[in-house]
């Protein structure tokens, strides 16, 4: 069974912070907060704990667009290639924030993930996310916690979460009631082209 752990956003837990590092590292699956709705994600450089996630979603990790959860642009020259300035004031403007980009790949992107001409990229404005991945060193890979209810299409309750996911996955964090509107998504790779309008405002564009 998971672990569950309540963490504080407005100050997030530094035992508690490392704890989840911890099975990031060993190739756990974890389910976190962010500024929108749940995700489920894993350490980005391990490969098994991808095929899990793949497994528990009925997808193939080639085919599925996962999103890379960082803490800063920084991490942008790691997996994405050159971008102009207007991409890059646009992404300022937005980030952090409810907001996925959708950016040309580099060479650099995980063996896995090798053969995708775009990522995903996501700086969610939460502390908890954030702080999970700055003591990490990388990028989570993430997808978003998905409701069988035709209605809620994201479940908000962190104890419901745990109850339906508890058994599939290592560690459930607890950091309040989340969102039932995902990212708002946007393909930067040419010009802006929305994709999904979710939580963000398009006014940053």
């Amino acid at each position: 069974m998971a672990e569950f752990i309540k963490i504080y956003n407005e100050n997030p837990n530094p035992k508690a912070i490392d704890k989840i590092v911890a099975v990031l590292k060993k190739g756990g699956l974890v389910i976190y907060p962010t500024d929108t709705v749940y995700g489920l994600g894993c350490d980005i450089h391990n490969i098994k704990a991808l095929e899990k996630i793949a497994l528990l979603k009925g997808v193939k990790i080639e085919k599925e667009t996962f999103s890379f959860i960082c803490n800063n642009l920084s991490h942008l020259s790691d997996y994405v290639k050159q971008i102009d300035s207007s991409t890059f004031k646009i992404l300022k403007r937005a980030l952090p924030g409810p907001y996925t980009f959708i950016l040309p790949g580099s060479k650099n992107l995980p063996k896995v993930f090798k053969k995708k001409k775009t990522v995903g990229i996501r700086i969610p404005d939460n502390n908890i996310t954030q702080s999970i991945v700055n003591v990490l060193g990388n990028p989570i890979v993430s997808t978003s916690i998905r409701d069988d209810d035709e209605i809620l299409e994201y479940t908000t309750d962190p104890e419901l979460i745990f109850e339906k996911w508890g058994k599939l996955v290592d560690l459930v964090i607890d950091g309040g009631y989340g969102g039932n509107y995902a990212s708002t998504v946007i393909d930067l790779t040419n010009e802006p082209v929305i994709i999904r309008e979710g939580k963000g405002s398009l006014d940053i564009l």
